[in-house]
């Protein structure tokens, strides 16, 4: 019996929400939030943007079982576990790193989830890419999809380019966080296909060290998916706000999240949307936006990174 997506009561399409916070130069600017954190309570922001086109090409093709990566506060992993659930679909879940005496909320919550756990050490879980190894893993898990860390799959740029067919007014740029690249990649690729005069320029925020890395991961997925078009759109990554790494974090930024999340009403957490609204301040204290530009942080959800 095939469960329809229907019953996961996804809320398209998510919210703009205009915001003036108390930041330098904020009154020059009109300043968006896309609230793609309210999508859903579980299956939050671009993780559902990324999954609903692999999901649904599993059901149509009668995929039963789904093997997917990523670390003990994964919220991609977070976010199938619960589509899965929902929907009768087996996954496991290959995990970074050994929480076999020390779950996570969101390990626990797989666990409750009835997902299958396979923990492995780091130079394993680097082969996560490298084709032998999955094909060793087709191997093992026969029948079953695959979808890359992250959600950062084919399927998952059709998905986030929708979140720009969604917009009710036109802005001059779009914020967004950058960890497996696949969110970024479909916002570009989403710009590039527009029919428009004036398209928005695009900046990632790295959330993790990776300069060139990062560049390259989003041109493989656009190259990959032959989704670099003759025009394609103005993007480039900030790598200034990483804070020393992936879910690295200091007592600013942890007291500048609780600041956000108290003035604006907005909840955000150091891993992706913290470091997203850091950035977005530092740049508007040091005018790097013209005078009257309309700037849009897209919100990508995901709050596995605030629970203890």
């Amino acid at each position: 019996m095939t469960h329809s997506l229907d019953q996961l009561q996804i809320s398209l399409p998510s919210p703009e929400q205009r915001i003036t916070p108390d930041w330098k130069n904020a009154e020059r600017l009109q300043i968006w939030v896309k609230r793609d954190d309210l999508i859903h309570e579980v299956i939050s922001g671009n993780k559902w943007r990324k999954l609903r086109q692999s999901i649904r090409y599993a059901q149509t093709n009668h995929i039963q079982h789904i093997v997917s990566f990523g670390g003990g506060h994964s919220n991609h992993l977070h976010a199938l576990g619960y589509v899965c659930s929902a929907l009768k679909i087996k996954l496991t879940a290959i995990v970074r790193g050994h929480y076999h005496n020390n779950d996570t909320p969101m390990l626990r919550d797989l666990k409750a989830w009835q997902a299958d756990i396979q923990f492995v050490d780091r130079k394993t879980y680097q082969l996560r890419d490298d084709d032998a190894y999955l094909a060793a893993l087709s191997q093992q898990y026969p029948n079953a999809m695959f979808i890359p860390e992250g959600g950062s799959s084919a399927h998952a740029l059709t998905g986030v380019s929708e979140i720009l067919r969604e917009l009710r007014q036109t802005y001059d740029y779009i914020l967004a966080p950058v960890g497996s690249g696949g969110t970024l990649a479909g916002l570009i690729a989403g710009a590039s296909a527009q029919i428009s005069d004036k398209q928005a320029n695009i900046i990632g925020i790295g959330v993790l060290k990776g300069q060139d890395y990062l560049e390259k991961l989003v041109s493989n997925l656009l190259l990959k998916q032959a989704l670099v078009p003759v025009q394609q759109a103005n993007w480039h990554i900030e790598h200034g706000f990483h804070f020393n790494g992936y879910a690295k974090t200091t007592p600013e930024l942890t007291a500048f999240c609780q600041h956000v999340n108290h003035t604006l009403d907005i909840p955000i957490e150091p891993v992706y949307s913290g470091k997203l609204f850091w950035a977005a301040k530092t740049l508007i204290e040091q005018n790097t936006f013209a005078k009257d530009s309309r700037i849009l942080l897209l919100h990508t959800g995901g709050l596995q990174g605030a629970r203890n």
